[in-house]
């Protein structure tokens, strides 16, 4: 299986629900290092997994979307904890979605899966990973 990791970043905002989650059922900060990694079998004819620079263009575009936003206000995550496994999930199915839509090439329609991990920390962190 070949791969591709692209990263980018994002700063959240957000609160959880639950006594599971201590203090963080308050309000407060998140600053995670984002990658998505795009997985398949055999190169495509040019000899790549996916175009590197759409990928970072399109991973780009939704960490962005999602950058500096209060998450409880938003209405894609009313009623849902957004923990950092939520968070790697929804971005992966949203990349899945652009590959679906040839955002990242033609030859990205061939791709076999995504991973997306959230670094939380240099100790910590989640990782969603879908079939495409």
């Amino acid at each position: 299986m070949f791969s591709v990791t692209v990263r980018d970043h994002m700063m959240i905002a957000h609160s959880f629900r639950g006594e599971v989650f201590g203090p963080a059922q308050a309000l407060h900060g998140a600053t995670f290092v984002v990658d998505a990694t795009f997985k398949r079998a055999d190169l495509d004819a040019d000899g790549i997994v996916v175009d590197i620079g759409l990928a970072s263009q399109e991973l780009k575009a939704l960490v962005g979307a999602l950058n500096f936003r209060n998450l409880d206000d938003e209405p894609d995550f009313a009623g849902v904890n957004t923990t950092t496994e939520v968070l790697a999930r929804t971005i992966a199915d949203r990349l899945a979605d652009r590959v679906h839509a040839g955002a990242l090439g033609e030859g990205a329609r061939e791709l076999d899966g995504i991973v997306v991990t959230l670094h939380e920390s240099h100790i910590a962190w989640a990782s969603y990973e879908r079939a495409l």
